[in-house]
């Protein structure tokens, strides 16, 4: 547990100075919308192609990890597009609240991911989270665009407008360019990687001042029912399916807790932007966000030690 608290503090510190610093120094929201968009368009894409390209895959279990990423949020996926109507009649939502719903249920916290990949188990833990990287950001920004394309208030379904939105996320054609890169051995100049990597680490570091910058502590005085339910699905429930279908695919070691880690961070604050951009209830979003990263400094560690727990019986 004190190797697990000594990965994660570092990450939550860097949140709390962000959230101190949008009070203190930089209290003018259009500093960090333009941090944020620099991250969105620049450093992040940097950050997922370098980490993609030069990840070593050799000894990551892919085929596994990616089916129990991806197994958990198909199943959440589903489960949330099929229960819609009882979860808009139940907790009075409309159709962009249920957007933010399901983005705050299924969607992950990169920047947290990988930070804690790395403290916890080096540079292994950043080749399976670097398979995270590939796989569950095409699929959730694929499957969070189709849903505020369908239920936002910009609302207008047809596969030509979902495919626009798909092409321009600069999260996709990144994960793309990385994989391709890894895949084939496609020579790159020593110098465009080094590049890449100081954008990259930036990028850790800013995109968790943004998180914490992004925190609206007043929302926490009376959470609305819609926030605790995605906060359950999101911290409990994804987690709990990714470890099941890892066990019953035979994961094990630091595959079986990048896993983990990766299903059990909080919702991604780029579900926030795209959720303006589309229409859904960015507010409600907002408070979500906030709750999940304040509990994922509890529910983190519960859950890296039950796969410790697992790990012993399996």
């Amino acid at each position: 547990m004190a190797n697990v608290l000594s990965a994660l503090m570092p990450v939550f510190l860097v949140i709390a100075l962000g959230a101190v610093l949008k009070r203190v120094l930089l209290q003018e929201d259009t500093h960090w919308v333009a941090l944020e968009r620099l991250s969105y368009y620049v450093l992040f894409p940097a950050l997922l192609v370098v980490n993609i390209a030069r990840a070593d895959l050799g000894g990551v279990a892919v085929l596994e990890v990616c089916v129990a990423l991806l197994g958990a949020i198909a199943l959440m996926s589903a489960g949330l597009w099929l229960a819609r109507p009882a979860l808009c009649r139940a907790l009075r939502l409309d159709g962009p609240g249920f957007t933010s719903v399901f983005q705050g249920a299924v969607r992950w916290n990169t920047y947290v991911g990988l930070a804690v990949a790395g403290g916890l188990a080096g540079p292994a833990g950043l080749a399976v989270a670097a398979v995270g990287l590939a796989v569950m950001i095409p699929a959730l920004n694929t499957l969070s665009v189709i849903t505020l394309a369908r239920h936002g208030h910009n609302a207008a379904p047809g596969l030509r407008r979902i495919g626009l939105q798909v092409v321009r996320n600069p999260f996709i054609w990144s994960c793309a360019a990385g994989a391709a890169i890894n895949a084939f051995h496609l020579p790159v100049p020593p110098v465009i990687v080094t590049f890449g990597d100081i954008l990259g680490r930036a990028s850790l570091a800013l995109g968790l001042l943004v998180v914490g910058a992004g925190l609206r502590l007043g929302d926490l005085r009376r959470p609305r029912a819609a926030t605790w339910v995605a906060s359950v699905l999101k911290l409990a429930v994804l987690p709990a399916l990714a470890v099941a279908i890892g066990v019953w695919w035979r994961l094990a070691g630091v595959d079986l807790l990048i896993v983990a880690v990766a299903a059990a961070v909080p919702s991604a604050p780029n579900g926030y932007v795209l959720a303006r951009q589309m229409g859904g209830d960015a507010p409600l979003l907002a408070e979500m966000l906030t709750v999940q990263t304040l509990a994922a400094a509890v529910t983190m560690p519960l859950v890296i030690a039950a796969i410790e727990i697992i790990q012993k019986h399996i």
